[in-house]
């Protein structure tokens, strides 16, 4: 049977026990995560990929969808539970600036220091904080605007 380590700060712990392409099943011993959380996996060369939990499916096991390629994962690696949701950067210093799904800089700028964080699930404003006038939104490309 499997085992799961629980270390000193508190982080829960599984393993991996199945790969399906970017579908992977992970075994927690106690404290199953919650939907939508998200769990690191340290690969080969120090490379983290991230997972989100999708369901739970008995026998403690969750079912998570890879958020980049599962190459070079194999059943019995570690996984850790980070608590949370997959957190991505907001505010004003990430306008004009592109991300991936994990919130990782993609434009060649660079990493924004001291950045506010949210979850990706993090819910849309209500229609009456919106705006609802009309405005020019300038995309940047000379065709378009």
């Amino acid at each position: 049977m499997m085992t799961q380590t629980k270390i000193s700060n508190g982080v829960n712990k599984g393993q991996i026990v199945q790969i399906m392409g970017p579908v992977v099943d992970v075994e927690f011993q106690e404290n199953l995560p919650s939907l939508k959380n998200a769990l690191k996996v340290k690969g080969e060369k120090g490379k983290v990929l991230v997972l989100e939990v999708a369901q739970h499916i008995g026998g403690n096991r969750v079912r998570t969808i890879a958020m980049s390629s599962t190459d070079g994962l194999k059943r019995k690696m570690d996984v850790e539970d980070t608590g949370d949701s997959i957190m991505v950067p907001i505010g004003e210093k990430t306008l004009g600036r592109m991300f991936n799904v994990l919130g990782e800089p993609v434009d060649g700028l660079g990493e924004i220091e001291k950045i506010e964080r949210s979850s990706i699930y993090y819910p849309a404003p209500a229609l009456d904080e919106q705006k609802v006038e009309p405005e020019l939104f300038e995309t940047g490309i000379k065709v378009i605007d």
